[in-house]
Parts: structure tokens; C-alpha cells; sequence
């Protein structure tokens, strides 16, 4: 499992060839510390550097990136970019205002630096602070900074979140808290009314009894089809929502076709809302998942947190999963019983149990009825447990996944 500490962490043995960024953010990066400079020289030498590879790995931590730089010494330079982390109150501005962004938030899932954030998270005139254990002690950057800025800036390029830990914040707590943060805009997204549109009452549709009979059956066909185009109509339901529930009927026809079997005949209304949203793996993100999941929980009574919740864990292992999410139950002696010891052993530390449940401050395993272990997560001192990973026979397995 990964923890908060480890996804705060990342070390690029690797970076992406050239010195030119590519991106408009990874050029913003690049001039920040060559606005600083005052030597020319010095960046065109550390260029050079930056194209002959003399930049080792590279790490990524809050506040700075590290790298040992190969000069005209046998022993390389340790050398470091240093950039302000944000407090917790700047966090929580800048997530409420990607939350409330549709465009932001796509373009960060794209790995794109959206525009409106330019100002918040691109470093300032001077505010990108170089360091290097190198003689020159004249004014930084020296050449050695200068070509691990060059370097960095491919890193910029091809994954932004590398911009967002310096901030503070590694990927995985990011899309999480964004996660919760749009599940708590789409359960305000509540419109006043339901639009009008024209229908037949099912008593008119049922109504006639003698019906022709039915012509011979046509071959299964190889696969599921696309949907048709749904015209644009302000009095018509969403047809993104269409689209969807068109795809979903499609795939379940095809089963019924090729197995004489409804994979979802015993699922109860709740059980299938669920399996809908899992489809979506950006549950809550987009602006057409936000629709969906907002409508799937209205239909259900359910609130739009405790159907990303659900559909998470229907993702991680289907009904069991949901199950071990929402059911504890009390299991007999045996696998359960060993568990405690076998973590202790593999230094995992000490899980408190509770019915079907061991639980040690953020770490959670649930065993199911179906004799698996499942994962969770939580936030430090809440009890906002997540699933995570995939199930396994064996709690250290499943711990591990």
C-alpha cells in the first residue's frame, strides 16, 4: 500500500531526452530561474551540461528537487532547486478552486498545467531558489543548477504532478481529496425540477393483448455496437445519460444472447446504481460523471460520497466487495483468527479487531464471506475508510496489493 509519506517522495533514475520544455508551464519553469540569473555564460555552459547527461537522478520532494551533477571534478555536485511549499490554507483554496473547475480539473487529469492556475503554482520572479555545493559562489544559478533546472523541465513536461509535490502534495492524496471534494459540488448540483418530457402511460403501452407473432430470431451479432447520435433537445433527458444507459442495455442484450444468462438479474436497485458508476473510473471528476453520479444517488436515496464509496469498492472485487464494504458480519475462528499473528510477523504492526474488521490508525482489512481480504485506507484520525488495492486470500497479500 502506498502511504501519503511514499507518494510525497519520487526519484526519476531516468529523464526524458532534450533540454527544451515542451509545455508553456515547463518554459514558465525554465525562465523563472533564467530571470534570476545575471550570466549568460553560465546558462549556456549549464545547457551543455543538461544535453551531455552530466545530470544523475533526479528527486522530487516538497519544497525541492535534488540531483548530483557530473562537472569538471571526479566527484559530482549535489545541487538543488528549492521552491516555497503551500500551507494547508493555500491547499485547500487551490483544491476548492480546481473542484469548482470542470475545464481545470480535466486539463489536470489530462497531465496538463491549466491556465487558470498559472499564478498559483508556477514559481514567481526569483522564487526559485538554486543551491549547489560547487565553488562558484558567485550569484546563482551556477551551471550546475542551471542544468538540472534544463532537465527538470522535461520532468515538468510529461507529468505536472511533479510541479504539484513541490507544492506539497503528491499525486495520489491530490486525486483523492478532489474525489471528495466534486462528490461534495455534485451533491449541491440538485436542479429545481424535473424537465417535462412527453411520454406514453404504460397502461396505453400494455393495452393490447393479441400480438403478432414473432419473427425468427437473427444470429447473435460478433460484438456490442455503438450507440446511435441522440439530437440536441432542451426537453429531452442528458445524452450523455442516454449514451450510457443505451451502451449498458446493449452489453447486457449480448450476454443474454450469447449465455441465455442476465449477469445482473439479482442485483437490487442500490447493487446496480453501483455497478453503473463503477464503469467510470474518474468517479466524480468529469463533468459528465459528476451528471451521472449525481443522478444514480438521487435515484437511490443515496448521498454522491457514499456512491463513489461503493463504487470503488465494486471496482475492487464486485459484489463481495460491495458486500464487505457494507456488511460486517462475525466470522468464525481460523483465518481471522490468524491474521493478527501473521501481520505482527511480517512487521505490519498491530490491527485492533472489530467483528469482520482488523484495524491499525490508516490501514483497514475487511474479510468478506467469500474468504478474501480487502483493503482500506483513511485519512489520519477519521474514519473515512476507502477501499484500495484488490482482494486477496491472504491479509499480507492484500495489504501489500
Amino acid at each position: 500500500m502506498i502511504t501519503a509519506r511514499d507518494d510525497r517522495r519520487r526519484t526519476f533514475e531516468t529523464v526524458p531526452p532534450g533540454v527544451e520544455a515542451a509545455s508553456w508551464w515547463g518554459r514558465a519553469w525554465v525562465a523563472a530561474l533564467e530571470g534570476a540569473s545575471g550570466d549568460p555564460a553560465r546558462l549556456a555552459r549549464g545547457r551543455t551540461y543538461a544535453v551531455e547527461g552530466h545530470v544523475d537522478a533526479v528527486t522530487v520532494t516538497p519544497g525541492r528537487i535534488v540531483a548530483y551533477v557530473r562537472g569538471s571534478r571526479v566527484r559530482p555536485y549535489r545541487t538543488e532547486l528549492a521552491l516555497s511549499p503551500f500551507t494547508d490554507t493555500e491547499w485547500s483554496e487551490l483544491l476548492e478552486e480546481v473542484a469548482a473547475d470542470p475545464t481545470a480539473l480535466a486539463g489536470l487529469l489530462e497531465r496538463e498545467v491549466p491556465r487558470s492556475l498559472a499564478g498559483s503554482v508556477l514559481p514567481g520572479a526569483r522564487e526559485l531558489v538554486a543551491r549547489c555545493s560547487c565553488p562558484d559562489t558567485a550569484r546563482p544559478p551556477c551551471k550546475h543548477a542551471a542544468a538540472l533546472c534544463y532537465r527538470a523541465a522535461r520532468l515538468l513536461d510529461e507529468d505536472p504532478f511533479v510541479l504539484l509535490l513541490l507544492r506539497g502534495r503528491g499525486e495520489r492524496e491530490l486525486l483523492d481529496e478532489l474525489t471528495r471534494r466534486n462528490a461534495a459540488h455534485a451533491a449541491r448540483e440538485q436542479p429545481d425540477t424535473a424537465p417535462d418530457f412527453p411520454g406514453v402511460p404504460a397502461r396505453a403501452a400494455l393495452a393490447r393483448t393479441i400480438l403478432a407473432p414473432l419473427p425468427a430470431p437473427l444470429p447473435a451479432p460478433a460484438a456490442v455496437g455503438l450507440p446511435p447520435a441522440y439530437p440536441a433537445d432542451p426537453a429531452a433527458p442528458d445524452p450523455l445519460a442516454l449514451d450510457q444507459l443505451a451502451t449498458d442495455a446493449a452489453a447486457r442484450a449480448f450476454a443474454l444472447l450469447t449465455t441465455a444468462e442476465d449477469p445482473i438479474a439479482g442485483l437490487t436497485l442500490w447493487q446496480d446504481a453501483v455497478r453503473l458508476a463503477s464503469a467510470h473510473h474518474t468517479a466524480g471528476l468529469t463533468g459528465a460523471a459528476r451528471a451521472l453520479y449525481r443522478d444514480l444517488a438521487r435515484a437511490t436515496g443515496r448521498t454522491t460520497t457514499d456512491l463513489a464509496r461503493a463504487a470503488a469498492a465494486w471496482r475492487q472485487g464486485g459484489q463481495a466487495a460491495l458486500a464487505a464494504l457494507e456488511e460486517p458480519w462475525d466470522p468464525p475462528a481460523g483465518p481471522f483468527d490468524r491474521a493478527r499473528p501473521a501481520l505482527i510477523a511480517a512487521s505490519q504492526g498491530a490491527f485492533r479487531p472489530e467483528r469482520n474488521r482488523l484495524t491499525a490508525r490508516t490501514r483497514q482489512l475487511r474479510l468478506g464471506r467469500d474468504g478474501l481480504w480487502y483493503a482500506y485506507e483513511s485519512r489520519p484520525d477519521t474514519e473515512d475508510w476507502w477501499p484500495t488495492g484488490t482482494p486477496a486470500a491472504d491479509p499480507l497479500t492484500a495489504l501489500r496489493r
